[in-house]
């Protein structure tokens, strides 16, 4: 995702709003004032030149907000009711969203459950504006990294071969390139789990998978799941990056990533998490929904010029050419295309990571 950005200046808090106004800011254009309380500042804010001001949520004196926006200023208020901040400045954590003992009562759950109203036009405007801070939040902390996705299957359990297969790649990957899933369960949270341990020996991953493996699902337990995945130790020097949706709520994301960057809409997601993985993507063995994100990711190849082809790397020639024969279709579409050459099927983890490393 490398979109242009004009000067934006991002203000999330009063004490940064008093720091550059006592510097001697005198115009506001640009900025990106976020849940801040300014009820306090109006002498602050009529003294300087507001047009082409953003105030998201913030809190203002009794007709202030009005008179920001008949000097040009946009004033968006706080939404009532939502269990997120709609115009957060950053991507999530595992703690934030797994933020209560009882999975019910985290904030994850909570998102998931308001997020199934319809008919609602505040909530509808409330999860568009939450998408939009993730996508800017995402533009910005996906801009000083070389990121390379792994998709598969969510039904992967913990303590089996695909599972392994996973974290092995995730591993593999880790250790020149930050690793991007769907963040999810299964192969995405195996995945995530390797490249968090991609700077330790092959034996620290061995005993992460080895303890994992007594709960092997997020059914029937979430609580149990997430319990067992914090008990693993995992390095802080290492990145991961989990791309979920609350369109499949009743799949919690994993506590694997570092950055969590999770969305309302689906098809925003879907098309974000392929953007974002500039420095090619592995396929593992999955079904409808990975078969979906080949031929996304391949639509985008196909058009494609030459520079910005990214490598497809599909791991399991029985499966993709057999159970789910998405490989003749694939190789048939890349022929006499600037993606054929870099359109691969190979058998093992080992042999995908090479060819990402070496950016075929």
């Amino acid at each position: 995702m490398r979109r242009s950005r004009g000067r934006v200046v991002h203000v999330e808090s009063l004490a940064e709003f008093d720091r550059r106004i006592g510097a001697g800011a005198g115009s506001l254009s640009g900025w990106r004032v976020q849940d801040v309380d300014l009820s306090d500042r109006g002498a602050a804010l009529a003294g300087a030149r507001t047009a082409g001001a953003t105030f998201l949520g913030c809190t203002f004196a009794e007709g202030e907000a009005a008179r920001l926006e008949a000097t040009g200023a946009l004033v968006l208020p706080a939404i009532p009711g939502v269990p997120v901040d709609t115009y957060r400045a950053g991507l999530y954590t595992a703690a934030e969203l797994y933020d209560a003992p009882s999975y019910r009562a985290t904030t994850d759950a909570r998102a998931y459950a308001w997020s199934q109203r319809t008919g609602d036009p505040d909530a509808t405007l409330a999860r568009a504006l939450h998408d939009h801070a993730i996508d800017e939040a995402l533009t910005a902390w996906t801009a000083t990294r070389r990121l390379v996705g792994v998709m598969g299957g969510h039904a992967a359990e913990r303590g089996s071969e695909e599972y392994a297969a996973a974290a092995a790649l995730g591993r593999l990957l880790g250790r020149d390139h930050v690793v991007a899933t769907g963040g999810g369960p299964g192969a995405m949270e195996a995945a995530n789990l390797g490249s968090r341990l991609s700077s330790r020996p092959a034996d620290a991953l061995d005993e992460a998978l080895g303890s994992l493996a007594a709960v092997p699902s997020y059914r029937p337990s979430v609580d149990a799941w997430v319990r067992a995945a914090l008990e693993v130790e995992l390095p802080a020097d290492t990145e991961s990056l989990g791309i979920p949706t609350w369109h499949y709520g009743h799949e919690p994301p994993n506590v694997f990533a570092t950055a969590i960057a999770k969305y309302f809409r689906n098809a925003t997601r879907e098309a974000i998490l392929l953007e974002v993985c500039d420095a090619g993507i592995v396929f593992l063995p999955g079904a409808g929904g990975t078969v979906q994100e080949v031929f996304q990711d391949a639509c985008e190849n196909y058009y494609a010029d030459e520079s910005s082809v990214a490598p497809m790397v599909l791991v399991g020639a029985t499966y993709w050419t057999g159970t789910l024969p998405a490989w003749p279709l694939l190789s048939s579409l890349a022929r006499g295309r600037p993606m054929e050459g870099r359109v691969h099927l190979v058998d093992s983890v080992e042999e995908a990571a090479d060819l990402v490393a070496e950016g075929c």
